[in-house]
């Protein structure tokens, strides 16, 4: 169950039937996740709407974190110069204002053609602007919060980081509830928190730290123990009970996982086995991120699934 396997070359939303080599390399970084994006058992219009949102969710993180391609060539496509490609609030600006054109703006259609995937799937799906709204929010947000005062603080930015993710999911196929949502949005949490902890490190290099500091003080960590080359034992145990907070979190989804049927449940299995196999990561490595993110492997991974799969109370 790789992630992003079966998705075809061109990639939704291109008319004919390729996508700007750019653009596809974006939609590439699905194969580096925690969990199965859109693998190939699922149906090709549930492939396609998940790759359609995933493209977007991943441009916006790539704007928000710094990360995109050299050369300006997004700034150009959002209708910006390529030197304005290093202003992270100008780009996620015009991300937003080309967001609206994909939700029925009078200037035309979307011009980057990552969000020229969008419309077809909105209009199949009838879905609203909130949970796009709600993942430029977060990037914002990273512009001008780099710390977490506490946990309850950490659990509000994953409600825009991390969740809408999961409710757009539920979207795609059909299966959204109020009770699902909530389970999804644990999951969601879950899994950004899992993120996270692989990537102290990296995060750190960024001057972001989401670990939060009620939770430092109290294990007696400082951001300098989290610029060492190891992990001492107080930063191993904060690590260790962060991720036990991740765990039950995915714990708590798992009854979404029974509450649907056929390739849906074994996608949502992969979610929650996907955050597990991170988490299991963490731990092997001693819950010592410093050196590197721990990676799941597919082995790993696909043990995690099974689990999920075994555990998950079936409903209806």
């Amino acid at each position: 169950m790789t992630p992003g396997q079966g998705i075809r070359p061109g990639g939704p939303g291109a008319p004919d039937g390729t996508l700007d080599p750019h653009a596809r390399a974006t939609l590439g970084k699905a194969a580096a996740e925690n969990f199965p994006v859109a693998p190939a058992f699922l149906p090709r219009a549930w492939r396609a709407g998940l790759m359609a949102v995933y493209g977007y969710a991943r441009l916006v993180d790539d704007i928000g974190d710094g990360d995109l391609a050299p050369g300006g060539r997004d700034a150009v496509l959002l209708g910006l110069d390529p030197a304005a490609s290093d202003d992270r609030d100008a780009m996620l600006d015009a991300l937003e204002a080309d967001l609206m054109r994909v939700f029925g703006g009078t200037d035309g259609p979307p011009r980057h053609p990552l969000l020229l995937a969008l419309p077809p799937v909105v209009r199949a799906h009838d879905l609203t602007p909130e949970p796009f709204l709600g993942l430029i929010g977060a990037n914002r947000q990273d512009q001008r919060v780099a710390r977490y005062e506490t946990y309850a603080d950490l659990l509000a930015y994953c409600e825009l980081s991390a969740n809408p993710v999961g409710r757009l999911v539920l979207s795609l196929t059909g299966t959204s509830t109020p009770e699902r949502v909530r389970l999804s949005d644990a999951v969601c949490t879950g899994l950004q928190i899992a993120e996270h902890l692989q990537d102290v490190a990296e995060d750190l290099g960024r001057d972001r730290v989401y670990l939060p500091a009620e939770d430092m003080r109290r294990f007696h960590v400082t951001e300098a123990d989290l610029k060492a080359p190891t992990a001492g034992a107080s930063v191993r145990a904060l690590i260790a009970f962060e991720a036990e907070r991740a765990r039950r979190l995915l714990d708590q989804g798992i009854p979404l996982v029974g509450s649907v049927h056929g390739r849906l449940r074994l996608l949502l299995a992969g979610f929650v086995g996907g955050g597990r196999a991170a988490l299991r990561a963490v731990s092997d490595a001693g819950f010592d991120p410093l050196p590197g993110p721990p990676k799941p492997t597919r082995s790993g991974l696909l043990r995690e699934v099974a689990a999920v799969l075994r555990t998950a109370p079936r409903k209806g």
